[in-house]
């Protein structure tokens, strides 16, 4: 379905030559920064401190001449000094006898009354506090810059040396019950309404444990929440802190784990020490594969630091110290990684799985998202909800997000059914790259190949309907044929396994029969077909050759030195690959078989893909209606299930 013209090349080990070898410059470049301030500021002071002007200093005898030639028009008195100013506008200075004022002085060495009469003598108090700051300040600054220097490279090296100390500390992050900004409660997540029903359980012996132990039952010290990513397992924790309205210690299983050996042992003492103090309280672990993984795959005979961690925390469950009021919630979607000692009974007693959404689930949660987005008359999330099977909450929050940021983008109040529908694309897909301009002949090999993808769906009985065909690059793709299923389903026959590969192999086929050769565009396409027909022979048993036989490894548990093995012999290997390429050879035949049947149809859905560039449902079925192929209905398919 995904069409690519251009073979990406990796750049990584380019970027990466000539690393080795260099330091980290961060410390070295802070003490020249502090180097470079304190000069700067230095220069700055001598400048100002010698650029102060200079005046001539005179004798007091000198001034008592020029006061009784009447020369002088003012004295400034600034304690001991005086700032003599002649009338000719010269600026000197002297200094007079402390013990004696300044006209008792001149009086002394001669000065007349009327002269001094004739002197304007102003005295200026020398006192307050600017009078000590302007006689300190000298002094202070070169101690301030001194000072201000050492902190400066202080607090550079404190995130390296001082937090050693805080090492051991738990780094896990406190919600208040009490917190109603951040408070989120079961009305906040919708659909799993299984997960909810299990996790009540949960929040009714915070709230109440008085009727559990009455009768004798204890509730369970550890619930693990699994599911594929986005389903809302961090959600759903928070929800439960929310209801039962309890401390909510949370945090991820890698901030436990640090370089140094003993160190995630003491962050989760720590934790639970923390949680017994705020007791009842809730601790949620997200990611707890990061530390949880089986044991005996480490360094060091099994010692590595990850190991005492989690041996740590299966202690703190259900060690010598029985923790009745502090419940241990945990998410992951890597369930079948954990070590048994943590998922058997009486630590994680207790394991809810979350599934992605169906309809009904999906239009619940699009009602939640759409609370504070203004949507316009035409909007229908339950459309919107039929057109995004395989949606998890993440998804459907991200669909809504980006519907309002499109109508934000065009300057619109509200947000529009098409504005939902592009978004639905954009997630699926990526943006639009309309920059990535196609040449005559690639929008032509773009438009048959798509159209080969469309019609091979349309008349396979097995196959999805198609909703949109289009030839505008979106993401990696060149174009794209989305198909949706009819109805929801749980399961998948090996019927419709055989028309998807038929259908992915579409647009490979059609372009080997329209212009006699391939390009690298359908590279995607022989991977997903490639890697279903595998999945049929190794996992799903649908092969009459092979037989329902399960082959593979143990999905994913490897040991330190360990390689991964298929299981199974060379001769069955050989017969697997057979089977594959007969699978996948079948599935071209089939293409080739629709394609040649329906040559008039698959020229009109490519030339008006050339044209228009994309195609709806609606006229993409008035194409094939007219060329004698009927779209599908939800009869038609409910029939096809039964045959």
């Amino acid at each position: 379905m995904d069409l690519n013209f251009l073979n990406q090349k990796e750049q990584g080990n380019k970027k990466n030559k000539g690393r080795k070898g260099k330091e980290n410059p961060k410390f070295s470049g802070s003490v020249l920064g502090a180097i470079l301030i304190f000069m700067t500021i230095t220069a700055l002071y001598l400048m100002i401190a010698g650029n102060s002007n200079k005046t001539t200093e005179i004798s007091i005898s000198e001034l008592a001449k020029n006061v009784s030639s009447l020369e002088v028009k003012n004295i400034l008195v600034e304690g001991e000094k005086l700032t003599v100013t002649y009338k000719n506008d010269d600026v000197k200075t002297s200094k007079k006898e402390t013990e004696s004022s300044l006209t008792q002085t001149l009086f002394n060495y001669g000065v007349t009354k009327e002269a001094l009469a004739l002197t304007d003598i102003q005295v200026k108090n020398e006192s307050g506090f600017w009078y000590w700051i302007l006689n300190i300040m000298p002094f202070l600054l070169p101690i301030i810059f001194i000072v201000f220097f050492f902190w400066y490279l202080s607090r550079q090296v404190k995130g390296s040396s001082m937090q050693a100390f805080s090492f051991g500390q738990s780094k896990a992050r406190i919600t208040d019950p009490n917190d109603k900004n951040n408070k989120v409660t079961f009305k906040d997540v919708a659909g799993c309404k299984e997960a909810k029903e299990e996790l009540k359980e949960i929040v009714d012996f915070l709230k109440n444990p008085k009727k559990f132990l009455d009768i004798g039952a204890r509730i369970p010290k550890g619930v693990i929440l699994t599911g594929a990513p986005g389903t809302g397992k961090t959600l759903l924790a928070r929800a439960v802190a929310g209801e039962a309205g309890v401390p909510f210690f949370h945090l991820s299983g890698s901030e436990f784990v640090e370089m140094f050996v003993g160190v995630g042992a003491s962050r989760v003492r720590d934790l639970f020490k923390m949680a017994k103090k705020a007791a009842p309280a809730i601790i949620f672990m997200d990611e707890i594969d990061a530390i949880g993984r089986t044991r005996g795959g480490g360094f060091g005979g099994g010692n590595d630091e990850r190991e005492q961690t989690l041996n740590q925390i299966l202690v703190e469950m259900d060690g010598f110290e029985p923790n009745e009021k502090v419940i241990v919630m945990a998410a992951t979607n890597r369930p079948d990684v954990l070590d048994p000692a943590l998922i058997r009974p009486g630590r994680f007693d207790r394991k809810v799985l979350l599934d992605l959404p169906d309809r009904v689930d999906r239009e619940e949660i699009l009602n939640i998202h759409a609370v504070q987005k203004p949507l316009a008359e035409d909007v229908n999330l339950k459309l919107i909800a039929e057109r995004t099977p395989g949606f998890s909450g993440a998804d459907l929050f991200s669909l809504m997000n980006e519907g309002a940021i499109l109508a934000a983008r065009e300057n619109r109040k509200k947000v529009f059914q098409f504005d939902l529908i592009r978004a639905i694309e954009k997630v699926m897909l990526g943006p639009e790259r309309k920059s990535h301009l196609l040449s005559k002949k690639e929008k032509e090999i773009t438009a048959y190949h798509e159209a080969g993808h469309a019609l091979v769906a349309s008349v396979l009985p097995f196959a999805d309907p198609v909703h949109k065909v289009s030839i505008i690059a979106r993401g990696n793709a060149g174009g794209y044929t989305l198909k949706l299923p009819l109805e929801e389903r749980k399961l998948q026959s090996k019927r419709e396994f055989i028309d998807d590969i038929a259908m992915s192999l579409g647009g490979y086929v059609a372009e080997k029969m329209i212009f006699g050769d391939i390009t690298t565009g359908p590279s995607s396409d022989l991977q997903v077909a490639t890697n279903l027909a595998r999945a049929m022979v190794t996992r799903w048993g649908m092969s009459d050759l092979i037989g329902p036989v399960a082959l593979g490894g143990d999905g994913g548990k490897l040991s330190w030195g360990e390689s991964r093995e298929d299981g199974y012999s060379e001769t069955i290997s050989t017969k697997v690959d057979s089977e594959v390429s007969r699978i996948i050879n079948d599935g071209i035949k089939s293409a080739e078989k629709v394609l040649n049947e329906h040559r008039k149809a698959l020229d009109a859905i490519a030339f008006k893909l050339i044209e228009v560039e994309t195609l709806e449902q609606d006229e993409y079925n008035k194409i094939i209606i007219a060329n004698g192929i009927m779209p599908k209905t939800n009869e038609e398919a409910k029939l096809e299930i039964k045959s």
